[in-house]
């Protein structure tokens, strides 16, 4: 089974998906061992541990999808990796979604933002016309279908930012527009209450994803209250991250003083990135022996 059909079957279980959000192969690593089933590599979290640098489209096409490349090689889940506007029109878009299906992920999100973009939750966002947005998830659905009639798939993931400029009405028409155009996930981003958390999926047909940003713009609700609401999937970019900087902070702030708070043993460290794997299967290879 591709990572794409294992996709469309977790979004067919009647369920909210929890998705903690990856930036590199090692986080991505982590959460399939954690047992979660989907994972998406955060473009916030990617730019910052890829390139040191905000989300505000830095990244270039090549970056970010060697980037994808990395992680769906490491893990057995899906991946749904962000594919910001497509980079450039909508020959770019069916450029960037074969690519990204090359890399192995499932699924591949497509944005109507202004190139270049910005961090859903930030300020300065813009989105293009309405004609151009459709043009890119047009391109994007027939790109999917051509990868199909070659043994390829992805599934696509539509997103629309018009909630910031032109209200709530506005992205859910937008929306609505992507699913007739063959999306197979909406994404409105940055619902502002849970009204219209609520509205978004009443007026939308098929899965829906909810991005929870901590201190963004969109409330933080139990998983159980998301899937009450309608949403298939909940989306958590900046968990990891955030985690991971705030550790790694406090052991260099603490090594000052000869203290390493907080570390994980170095067998379970060795075990999760694969040492004893590696060792394990290397036993078959008389000559990759060694004491």
């Amino acid at each position: 089974m591709t990572k794409a059909e294992t996709l469309r079957r977790l979004l067919a279980q009647d369920i909210c998906h929890v998705m903690p959000c990856c930036f590199d192969a090692l986080s991505a690593k982590l959460i399939a061992q954690e047992g979660y089933d989907l994972t998406f590599m955060s473009g916030f979290a990617a730019s910052a541990s890829r390139i040191g640098a905000p989300d505000l489209g830095l990244m270039s096409y090549g970056e970010v999808v060697d980037q994808a490349r990395n992680i769906a090689d490491a893990i057995p889940i899906p991946l749904i990796a962000d594919g910001d506007t497509g980079y450039g029109n909508a020959m770019n878009v069916r450029r960037t979604v074969a690519g990204f299906a090359r890399a192995g992920c499932g699924a591949i999100m497509i944005e109507d933002q202004l190139a270049p973009k910005r961090c859903g939750h930030t300020p300065g966002k813009a989105v293009v016309g309405r004609q151009e947005a459709f043009d890119r998830i047009r391109a994007a659905a027939d790109e999917r279908e051509a990868l199909r009639a070659q043994g390829g798939d992805i599934l696509i993931l539509a997103r629309t930012d018009a909630r910031h400029e032109h209200g709530l009405s506005e992205a859910i028409d937008r929306a609505a527009q992507f699913a007739e155009l063959g999306a197979d996930i909406l994404f409105v981003e940055a619902p502002k209450t849970v009204e219209e958390m609520r509205q978004v999926c009443e007026s939308l047909p098929g899965p829906k994803m909810a991005n929870i940003v901590e201190g963004g713009e969109t409330p933080d609700l139990p998983v159980d209250e998301l899937r009450d609401i309608g949403f298939s999937i909940a989306a958590y970019p900046l968990s990891l991250m955030a985690a991971a900087m705030q550790a790694m902070v406090t052991s260099l702030r603490g090594m000052r003083q000869d203290q390493r708070p907080g570390q994980m043993d170095f067998k379970e460290l060795r075990h999760r990135i694969g040492f004893d794997a590696y060792y394990e299967t290397s036993e078959a290879y008389a000559s990759s022996r060694r004491e």
